[in-house]
């Protein structure tokens, strides 16, 4: 049998091509390695069997989108060019984003093994699915951030890719196209769609709560206000809400706080102090505080970041060539040797 008479995703454990560009880890061998190629998109799923300190490098002309399902660090850091570097230590269910021809490293002294994605993205193939969504927005690089709706769309790609049952080609295409749509909203700031949880807040609860939220944003709101808003008792309105958005209403603001203040640092002419005021902190340092502990970075630190990220991403332009039928479709899971 010929490699063209078998099936074009069929899933296999048996060894395969490596997925070319891939970031480059060291040391290698102490990592179990699921993969899966597409049509001009990859990702791996990556879990550490030791617990050795690591560093990992990318440059390339290829998107790349990291998802840190379990990685706790004692000592280390993240770094994207245009971005100062973050130390964060606990960078569970967080992400970061590398735009095509940046450069990222990363070192970690992990504190238990890792549970990690990678996901790359050929530039040309995302413009061709999503010219609309690409033309009005430079792609600049996230560190460490957060975004529930992304995240689903990252846990279905990881259950797949590490299925040993599954070899859906066409469903890891379709769930690829879904990640770059959610990865562009949040770059756009659009806020994500909320689905209802089984004994959570109702569409238009939820709709009413982002809503009265985004309004005051700066506002210390009684949580009596938002409780009778959605015509619920204080109990059922505060365990409902956790519910579906995964965190107190207090915690929630806070993150929209933030959010926020984010989209305000990125323009030029703006007083760090006055973002800080404008979105509900009392102080510049409890602004510093909060904003460092939520990005790993001060407010001054992400301002300045974001002054070098829109000169520098406006001169970028590089394309990965994938192959010419436009179809590249491996699937592997294996220990990686040393």
């Amino acid at each position: 049998m010929t490699d063209r008479d078998q099936a074009p995703w069929s899933h296999a454990y048996a060894k395969s091509e490596p997925i070319i560009p891939c970031i480059e880890i060291s040391p290698s061998h102490i990592w179990k390695r699921c993969t899966m190629m597409g049509h001009g998109m990859a990702a791996e799923a990556l879990q550490s069997t030791k617990q050795d300190k690591v560093i990992y490098r990318f440059h390339a002309p290829t998107h790349l989108l990291v998802a840190y399902e379990k990685v706790e660090r004692c000592a280390g850091e993240t770094f994207v060019e245009g971005l100062p570097p973050s130390t964060l230590h606990n960078l569970a269910r967080k992400m970061t984003f590398v735009p095509a021809g940046h450069k990222y490293h990363e070192c970690h002294e992990p504190r238990t093994n890792s549970d990690l994605m990678h996901f790359y993205f050929d530039p040309a193939t995302l413009s061709m699915h999503s010219k609309s969504a690409f033309a009005d927005i430079p792609l600049t690089p996230r560190l460490l951030f957060e975004d529930s709706a992304l995240w689903l769309t990252v846990a279905k790609l990881k259950s797949l890719v590490e299925s040993e049952a599954s070899g859906d080609q066409i469903y890891f295409e379709a769930l690829g196209r879904l990640l770059v749509c959610e990865l562009i909203r949040n770059i756009r700031g659009t806020p994500s769609i909320q689905s209802q949880v089984r004994g959570g807040l109702a569409a238009w609860q939820q709709r009413a709560l982002t809503t009265y939220i985004d309004q005051h944003i700066s506002e210390r709101i009684p949580l009596t206000n938002l409780a009778h808003l959605v015509d619920l008792s204080l109990y059922h309105f505060c365990r409902a809400f956790k519910q579906t958005f995964g965190k107190p209403p207090h915690r929630y603001q806070t993150k929209c706080r933030i959010e926020q203040a984010k989209v305000l640092l990125a323009k030029p002419a703006v007083s760090v102090t006055q973002v800080g005021l404008t979105v509900g902190f009392g102080s510049p340092t409890e602004f510093a505080r909060v904003f460092r502990k939520s990005t790993g970075l001060t407010p001054s630190a992400f301002h300045r970041s974001c002054a070098v990220v829109t000169s520098s991403s406006l001169a970028r332009s590089s394309v990965l060539r994938w192959p010419k039928n436009g179809v590249r479709s491996t699937k592997s899971c294996q220990p990686t040797s040393g």
